[in-house]
């Protein structure tokens, strides 16, 4: 197995793509890694982003030396702030630009962005604050842009025309029409076509702003992504499985979903009913015409596969179960509890992309409502699943979660993106019965927090990748949580502040490391003589 100062110092040498190698240099070593989301970074500009706080968050992973940093999706957000609900599956995130380097770029002035106001509490994002603080200084910015546009502009649009176009006419057309969702819009303007395109021509300098930002973000993007690679640090993107409703894909492409001869779904995803709520989890995203898909061999999939290879080194691959069978609603149902099982694609899908991209370093998460059908469907694309460490208390049994029922090819976490904090969850959520299980498995050390004993677990543990949490890391309680399922309102917001990354925090996650021979190139088992 390549390691990675070999196969990093081979791509310098022969100018390889680093996507040809990781995929056969990665996953199946010991390892651990950091979840952080980049909107959490602190910094100016109201939300995390591709700034200095982002390098020095790379020298903190490299210092502890970890080799993952997972990050969420960086696609465009729309209907209550989610980076799951998306204008676009293929655009990223405005909001994500960092802004003072566009001041060393000339294309701000240092007192311009002296003047936005992107909101008070450095760590929390105010979303309505910085959708028109943002978009105003980035007008500004797109104005000298235009003017003395980069040698290698023209270049970035050729490339990315499949996407970037339709994106730029859908964006151009919201705008015209006060933001709202598209069926909303004039009949005229639900589909692409003469009337947009007019729309499209009589605003430049919007189809001019949505190219300029989408430049900006893939090219500072790609900067920072290089820099954490040469420090030995991988990302690791997120992929959600099913688009926004209100996204360019349904706008421009309905062939690739299920609908009604109106135009709207036919039906929608969402979870069924379970322990945690009796009517399920109404999501209201579009589904996939699956048929329509195969029959062109899903070559949207491999466009967005491709280019999600591009951008990470791994992909976390959200909601897997719903390739196996996912549920169902007839679209406008009282609620989830309507939907029924069908079946989804299996294999068949997973097959194709292998055949046109090779092997996927690829993330199963596994979590929800897992049947045989589900378990084989992962073993047989061979991706690594997820064990979660909060579902292993249940006030006595020997659940799969636990770290001694955990296996090799696995990925283990305390918590996701959508879990309270390890604190959180023990001081507001677990029984007493529940609570005492996990003192009584875990046995923290003298003035060991539980969420430092939960992390030594899935440190300790035979799966080949543990991911910590930063708010864990940090021993922060749920006002830290990221999102709460189900949900709308005061979710993604969380940001860390500056000098939290104190010494101390670097010396327990890197002796946990060390101590459970997690350090890149040092987990290989000694044999006995």
């Amino acid at each position: 197995m390549l390691r990675y100062d070999a196969w990093y110092r081979k791509i310098r040498r022969n100018r390889l793509s680093s996507k040809s190698i990781v995929r056969k240099a990665v996953i199946m070593e010991r390892t651990s890694g950091v979840l952080m989301p980049v909107s959490a970074l602190p910094g100016p500009g109201g939300i995390g982003g591709f700034g200095q706080a982002a390098y020095r968050f790379v020298d903190f992973l490299h210092t502890c030396k970890q080799h993952y940093w997972q990050i969420l999706p960086l696609t465009t957000t729309s209907y209550g702030d989610s980076p799951y609900q998306s204008f676009s599956a293929r655009a990223g995130n405005p909001n994500l630009i960092d802004l003072a380097s566009l001041v060393s770029d000339g294309l701000l002035t240092s007192a311009e962005l002296d003047r936005a106001d992107f909101g008070g509490d450095p760590a929390r994002v105010d979303y309505g604050r910085i959708f028109g603080a943002r978009r105003a200084i980035l007008d500004t910015a797109a104005r000298r842009f235009a003017a003395a546009p980069p040698d290698d502009y023209d270049k970035f649009l050729s490339a990315n025309a499949d996407w970037l176009d339709p994106y730029c006419e859908f964006m151009a057309a919201k705008e015209e029409f006060g933001l709202r969702p598209y069926w909303e819009w004039a009949p005229e303007a639900r589909r692409p076509g003469a009337a947009t395109k007019a729309i499209a021509s009589a605003h430049p300098e919007r189809i001019g702003y949505h190219r300029m930002t989408q430049y900006l973000f893939a090219r500072q993007w790609s900067a920072l992504k290089e820099y954490a690679n040469a420090r030995g640090v991988l990302i690791i993107g997120d992929m959600p499985i099913y688009v926004s409703r209100d996204s360019v894909e349904m706008w421009s492409e309905p062939e690739l979903f299920k609908t009604a001869p109106d135009g709207s779904p036919a039906s929608v995803a969402g979870t069924p009913p379970d322990n945690f709520s009796a009517t399920g989890q109404y999501w209201g995203n579009p589904i996939y015409d699956w048929g329509a898909m195969a029959a062109d061999g899903y070559s949207w999939w491999k466009g967005r596969m491709r280019a999600a290879l591009t951008m990470y080194d791994l992909v976390r691959l959200d909601h897997f179960r719903g390739f196996e069978a996912y549920w169902e609603v007839p679209f406008g149902s009282p609620d989830s509890s309507y939907g029924s099982w069908t079946q989804g694609p299996g294999m068949a899908l997973f097959d194709e992309l292998k055949r046109d991209l090779g092997e996927l370093p690829l993330i199963a998460e596994d979590l929800g409502f897992l049947t045989p059908g589900v378990i084989a469907m992962r073993d047989g694309t061979g991706f690594p699943g997820m064990k979660i460490l909060q579902f292993a208390f249940d006030g006595g049994g020997n659940s799969y979660y636990l770290p001694h029922n955990y296996t090799r090819n696995t990925i283990a976490y305390v918590g996701t993106h959508d879990n309270e904090t390890a604190h959180g969850w023990f001081e507001d959520t677990a029984t007493p019965r529940v609570r005492e299980q996990a003192l009584e498995y875990l046995r923290p050390a003298a003035g060991e927090t539980i969420a430092d004993a939960l992390n030594r677990a899935i440190a300790a543990s035979v799966s080949d990748t543990c991911i910590y949490t930063m708010q864990d890391l940090l021993g922060l309680g749920n006002e830290a949580r990221t999102n709460t399922p189900a949900t709308v309102g005061g979710n993604w917001a969380w940001r860390m502040r500056e000098g939290d990354l104190t010494r101390a925090v670097e010396r327990k996650l890197t002796s946990w490391t060390e101590t459970y021979f997690r350090v890149p190139g040092k987990g290989d088992v000694v044999l006995p003589d």
